[in-house]
């Protein structure tokens, strides 16, 4: 392995001439060995039933830079877009809806997330070198960007806070109307925050980890997951908007509205059954599924259950009609203007994108054999630091919401032994195709809302379990433990009573200025994840260790007394030798390997 940081793997070949790489390109296209190769295409659709005899050879590994067939590499890259497809798409579908966009501009969000996420994430892949620095943009692996969903808890609690303040319009009877000012000073002030982002790249990747340990990262992961947990169940039972109150009357008094083609009380059985519909198949899926069934468990599941739905009455295919053919970055725009009080949490989101960033990174180094060491590991943690925070306000400037790295991704190479970065880019090519297709997102935005929920609440768990896997590695000795409970006694306190801090501030003059930085504390504190990972910051950083605390890993076995010498993290990777940085997938594949001992 090469240790040079301007090296990207193994360089074992000389470069090529223009020439021998156009006939390259020709022979890929034109020879049997090139477009379909010897690859056992079979293993990717054999099903996993109690009968069926088990292969005794495994499939052969791509690594990095190896050749690989056009027709596998676009094949396993259909599968990496399957398997991100629900995430990418999900919260801008829940930061439209809950702004009340219309259905057109639903549409044009989702289209768009998903170009945009192709065009990132070839960034990533490709990994560019800055000229004249030891920096770079991308790592340069299979690293792929989606929408992330850290902002959809903080975005949605500045909705509510703009209808209140008046930001946003209501009509005469309290009803939130359409804002699409709000989308556009969430996403305008999400490109000024990202420049933190950018920041923290340039610091050592050995100071990053330092500063965010699993310890800090984990619990702050899992309240991600579990503030957003509940939006998915909401949804679940008929939908998280007004129709959720059960007025006795008026547009909202069933659900999604009364216009709609089969509208229910929120909570009646036929929307409970949709929902779980979804989640069954996703169970099947995993027990009884092949391994491109497995690794895109979540969309199978999703579209069971919209041919359940469909076969019910449950959608409307009106959007879908009227939609256009085609549509691109910028079919529609928004008022671009800095929210005050979306400052301090925006910051808070981007330093938690640094951590997930790092944590995939390592995954995903992990899953593809790479070292997770050394110079080149480390110019990897760089730049995938430095192309998240950069895809995170380009992806403003191309009106979506924050970016962040994708831990889905690493079952899919772990499962299908392929980390070959011809698939990532097949990935990004039928993402692209995916989003300028626009009949294919209207598709996805008249998805009936229980059917999404029973979708988006697995996804949302998948994302708490992350944090568990995370908070796994760290030895619970008594300082780790009491800064967990420090940490997260807050949190969960934030998430089970969202409004504890709303009455802190009393402040009601005509200083806006004032107001807004009242409005920003407020926001902070009544994010569950934030408070956590701010408090498990400082207290990491200030407990000293105890010398001859005892613990014990919840994997359990013999747990080596601990030398003077060892920070905490050597101590864990002594002790485990493995390290589980957000390795959990919406698919739960379990396929990880563990990381070598150095």
């Amino acid at each position: 392995m090469a240790e040079e940081p301007d090296c990207i793997g193994p360089d074992r070949y000389p470069k090529k001439t223009i020439g021998q790489k156009a006939h390259s390109a020709v022979k890929a296209f034109t020879t049997k060995d090139g477009l379909i190769g010897d690859y056992d295409y079979a293993f990717l659709f054999r099903p996993n039933l109690p009968f069926m005899k088990k292969p005794t050879q495994a499939s052969p590994f791509f690594g990095l830079n190896e050749r690989m067939p056009v027709f596998l590499a676009l094949l396993l890259g259909f599968q990496h877009a399957l398997s991100m497809l629900a995430g990418v798409i999900t919260p801008p579908m829940i930061l439209a809806s809950s702004l009340n966009l219309d259905s057109t501009h639903q549409q044009y969000l989702v289209s768009t997330s998903l170009i945009v996420c192709g065009i990132l994430s070839s960034i990533q892949i490709t990994r560019f070198h800055i000229w004249k620095s030891p920096y770079y943009v991308g790592t340069g692996l299979i690293s792929v960007v989606g929408t992330s969903f850290s902002i959809i808890s903080v975005a949605t609690g500045a909705f509510s806070q703009m209808y209140q303040t008046g930001f946003c319009p209501t009509d005469d009877d309290g009803n939130k109307l359409p804002c699409p000012e709000g989308y556009g000073a969430l996403i305008a002030t999400s490109c000024v925050c990202g420049l933190l982002e950018v920041l923290l790249s340039f610091t050592p990747p050995a100071t990053l980890r330092r500063i965010f340990p699993p310890i800090v990262t984990g619990p702050t992961v899992m309240l991600i997951g579990a503030s957003l947990i509940q939006s998915g169940f909401e949804d679940w039972a008929g939908g998280s908007g007004d129709c959720m109150s059960m007025p006795s009357s008026g547009y909202y008094s069933l659900c999604p509205n009364i216009d709609a083609p089969h509208p229910l009380s929120w909570g009646s059985a036929e929307f409970i059954g949709l929902g779980f519909t979804v989640f069954l198949t996703i169970l099947l899926c995993e027990r009884f599924g092949s391994p491109i069934m497995k690794s895109c468990a979540v969309v199978i599941g999703l579209l069971v259950g919209c041919i359940v739905a469909a076969a019910c009455g449950y959608f409307d295919n009106s959007g879908i009609t009227s939609a256009p053919a085609a549509s691109f970055i910028w079919v529609h725009t928004f008022k671009l203007q800095v929210y005050g009080p979306l400052v301090l949490p925006l910051l808070a989101v981007y330093i938690v994108l640094a951590m997930e960033a790092i944590g995939d990174i390592t995954a995903t180094c992990d899953v593809s054999r790479l070292d997770v060491e050394g110079k080149l590991f480390d110019s990897r943690i760089q730049g995938g630091v430095l192309a998240d925070g950069l895809n995170g306000i380009i992806a403003g400037l191309c009106t979506i919401s924050p970016m962040s790295t994708f831990a889905q991704n690493n079952g899919v190479i772990a499962l299908t032994r392929c980390a070959n970065r011809k698939a990532g880019y097949a990935c990004c090519f039928w993402l692209i195709v995916m989003g300028i297709f626009s009949k294919f997102a209207a598709a996805l935005v008249a998805i009936p809302k229980a059917t999404l929920g029973g979708m988006t609440t697995f996804l949302f768990a998948a994302v708490a379990a992350s944090g568990l896997a995370i908070i796994a590695t760290v030895p619970f000795t008594r300082r780790n433990r009491f800064i967990l409970t420090a940490a997260l006694a807050p949190g969960f306190g934030a998430l089970l009573v969202p409004t504890w801090f709303s009455y802190v501030f009393t402040y009601s003059g005509n200083n806006h200025a004032k107001e807004g930085f009242f409005n920003a504390i407020e926001l902070v504190m009544e994010t569950g994840f934030a408070v956590t990972g701010f408090i498990a910051i400082i207290l990491n950083l200030t407990l000293p260790e105890e010398l001859g605390d005892e613990a014990r890993s919840i994997h359990g076995g013999h747990v080596e007394e601990r030398d003077e010498s060892m920070t905490g993290d050597e101590w864990t990777m002594k002790n485990k030798g493995m390290e589980v940085d957000k390795r959990a997938s919406a698919s739960g594949s379990d396929d990880i390997e563990p990381v070598k001992e150095a």
